[in-house]
């Protein structure tokens, strides 16, 4: 009977593939929108994920996520690293500064001053110069996206010239000469990255009496993290969190201050409505056609449970192949936007996500052509 069920869906190819699109078109925007709001989520923590080193961050109280900067005395490092607990502890920069172009255009860029003693924090990944090359004077590194983007040099003709090794800019009206390119991710406000050293940062920036930014702290092995913060914490009065609360915190920030939840959300159950829409009315209007197929089944001694599984398979057989139609596009939207401004990550638990929407979708569908079926009459088929 399976076959039977197969032969009926594929008898009818224009009802056929309209069930398809209908299904490939949900799954794909569903997919592919909810990818761009994880990719656009992971962005927001994106400098936490390229500081590896670090346990725990210490900060200001008031501190709501990763970019609202609320600045310390750079004396905490020293009361967080007397903690029990506490293997180090070194201060951290990190702030937004006009760079100014040896054309004169000016352009905003998010500054990173590390320690001057370890340079703990730097880029995950060098691709030219080296770390250590931070100490020399006037020294700074950028991100390989903003030296071919943002700062690149635009000539005459339109064609821009990536910045390089070598090349200056001015931050702050001081003088900032480049030794290495890095790649580190993109920032939520895509603003290209400078790394420097924390002495350079604090010149760098306007004069304040509080510049230090955070306090990373690397924990003595065999140390619980949840009671080195709440040790941090009581010592000192300051907040701190694992890098993995730390990235909660900020991704909560932006559901909750933000209204990329609920455009993001809003697409997706578009995307759910409309595959409802098309495959429930196409699959609904397939199995009407095939009501006497169904009565002459049933006239045969067909029971509804048997009935019923067919039209399981019909909805399973037009889900999966929809289902990776969609996905499969979505994968290759990802794929062909990977060097470009949007964000995309598509994580194995969306990938479940969108087959539980598929599912539910197909169950719809089914359940509507059930009803039909289970009330239906033999005797229809002896009619005219």
């Amino acid at each position: 009977m399976n076959f039977v069920a197969l032969k009926m869906l594929v008898g009818n190819r224009a009802k056929y593939l309209g069930i398809i699109v209908g299904l490939t078109f949900a799954s794909l925007l569903i997919t592919q929108q909810s990818a761009v709001f994880v990719g656009l989520m992971t962005r927001t923590f994106g400098f936490l994920t390229d500081t590896a080193l670090p346990d725990i961050w210490v900060m200001d109280p008031k501190v709501q996520y990763i970019d609202d900067l609320k600045p310390l005395k750079e004396t905490e490092s020293l009361r967080v690293r007397s903690v029990q607990g506490v293997a180090w502890a070194v201060p951290l920069y990190k702030g937004l500064l006009k760079a100014r172009l040896p054309n004169g255009t000016f352009q905003t860029c998010n500054v990173i001053g590390l320690d001057d003693e370890t340079l703990i924090g730097g880029p995950p990944k060098l691709l030219q110069g080296q770390l250590a090359d931070l100490r020399r004077s006037d020294a700074v590194i950028v991100d390989s996206v903003g030296a071919t983007g943002k700062l690149a040099r635009v000539m005459p003709d339109g064609r821009r010239v990536p910045m390089k090794i070598g090349d200056t800019m001015e931050l702050n009206d001081h003088r900032a000469v480049v030794v290495g390119i890095c790649e580190v991710q993109r920032t939520f406000q895509s603003q290209p990255v400078v790394y420097t050293t924390f002495s350079r940062a604090t010149t760098f920036s306007p004069r304040e009496r509080k510049q230090m930014s955070f306090v990373l702290v690397k924990a003595k092995p065999g140390q619980n993290l949840q009671a080195l913060c709440q040790r941090i914490r009581q010592t000192t009065g300051l907040a701190a969190y694992t890098k993995d609360e730390f990235k909660k915190l900020t991704i909560r920030y932006y559901r909750k201050y933000t209204g990329i939840p609920i455009n993001f959300g809003t697409t997706v159950v578009l995307g759910f409505i409309v595959g409802v829409a098309i495959a429930g009315q196409t699959f609904y209007n397939f199995t009407l056609d095939n009501l006497r197929y169904f009565g002459t089944l049933k006239a045969m001694g067909a029971s509804d449970f048997l009935l019923l599984r067919m039209i399981l398979l019909q909805a399973a057989m037009v889900g999966s192949i929809g289902y990776g139609l969609g996905v499969g596009a979505a994968s290759v939207f990802g794929m062909l936007s990977g060097r470009t401004e949007l964000s995309f990550q598509l994580p194995w638990q969306l990938l479940l996500f969108s087959a539980l929407a598929i599912m539910l979708i197909c169950a719809i569908s089914a359940a509507l052509s059930m009803w039909k079926v289970v009330r239906l009459e033999p005797a229809i088929v002896f009619k005219s």
